[in-house]
């Protein structure tokens, strides 16, 4: 017991653990973003998990054809975008249900997913790499101690995630978009009433969902791996609706609760490379999804919740 709290609280292990945290939160956080704008327009898009799927995929094959793992970024957001189109057509001018819609475009993303990647590589394509995104420490704040090794040592796509959050933040509460996103999503038809453009603004708010979801899937695929894997996403989508929920559908609340959930899967894979305890590896490898569930029956996140949220709107009904 003494070595499991000598482990535990050396210094060594805390930084490493939370610089692990930092990498492990950046997906759920990037992909909640953009998924905040989405909800807070009033459009649920539960497809989240196969547009990270098709992202990290198309970033994947982007990189490798071109060489360069920015060409293999621009395919994913790209990906993200055509396929959160097809969900924000189905919900907002078909005014198909939302969940069926997402659940659709989850299916829908594993099969094209599969289809393509093995048409390239066949059933043993998961071995082969494709240029992605190395380290990269900021000079001067990378030498800060510990918090130099946690944040400023970190590959670029993590350094986009954070920056995302101000500019996130920024737009939905200092801008007129933003004003109408909120606007749109707690009372469509008072908003359009007063000018606003309800469809135009829910499909902006599902576009920048996708584009950020490709983001998140690109993240996966480059920023991590270096290669694809049909599995890779691991119901990450599905834990980025939750920190969405969990963050009050705030990009600041969005941020905490990702590195929540980060901290969670980081803990328990240290727990597990260390050997530091006995518990059976699969009740350390649910330890995240335990916290996700959680979270969402815990009624914490539920202080706001975007009114129309789920609710179609077809102007002059």
């Amino acid at each position: 017991m003494q070595n499991f709290w000598q482990q535990l609280l050396s210094a060594n292990f805390i930084i490493s653990m939370l610089t692990s945290s930092v990498v492990l939160a950046m997906p759920l956080l990037i992909a909640g973003l953009g998924e905040t704008f989405a909800e807070r327009s009033g459009i649920l898009n539960v497809g989240v998990e196969g547009i990270m799927l098709f992202g990290a995929l198309s970033g994947f094959l982007g990189a490798r054809l071109s060489g360069s793992p920015w060409v293999g970024l621009i395919c994913g957001i790209l990906a993200g975008v055509l396929m959160s189109l097809l969900h924000a057509y189905l919900t907002i001018t078909v005014v198909a249900d939302q969940v069926v819609s997402g659940l659709s475009l989850n299916i829908l993303s594993l099969g094209l997913s599969v289809f393509i990647f093995r048409a390239f590589y066949g059933l043993a394509g998961q071995a082969v790499q494709a240029p992605g995104f190395d380290p990269y420490s900021i000079p001067v704040l990378s030498r800060i101690p510990v918090i130099g090794p946690i944040l400023f040592q970190q590959q670029p796509l993590v350094y986009v995630g954070l920056l995302l959050v101000p500019i996130a933040y920024f737009i939905l509460f200092r801008t007129t978009f933003g004003q109408q996103v909120t606007a749109v999503g707690e009372d469509p038809r008072a908003a359009d009433s007063m000018g606003v453009d309800v469809i135009r603004i829910r499909y902006a708010s599902v576009l920048i969902g996708g584009a950020t979801a490709g983001l998140a899937g690109v993240f996966l695929s480059l920023g991590e791996l270096h290669s694809f894997s049909e599995l890779m996403v691991g119901g990450r989508g599905y834990i980025a609706i939750a920190v969405v929920m969990f963050g009050r559908w705030n990009p600041v609340g969005a941020l905490l609760a990702a590195l929540l959930f980060g901290f969670a899967n980081s803990l328990q894979l240290y727990l597990q490379a260390f050997s530091i305890t006995t518990l059976p590896p699969q009740v350390l490898n649910s330890l995240p999804y335990v916290v996700t569930l959680l979270a969402v029956i815990s009624g914490i996140g539920k202080g706001f919740i975007p009114s129309a949220l789920c609710v179609p709107y077809k102007r002059g009904d």
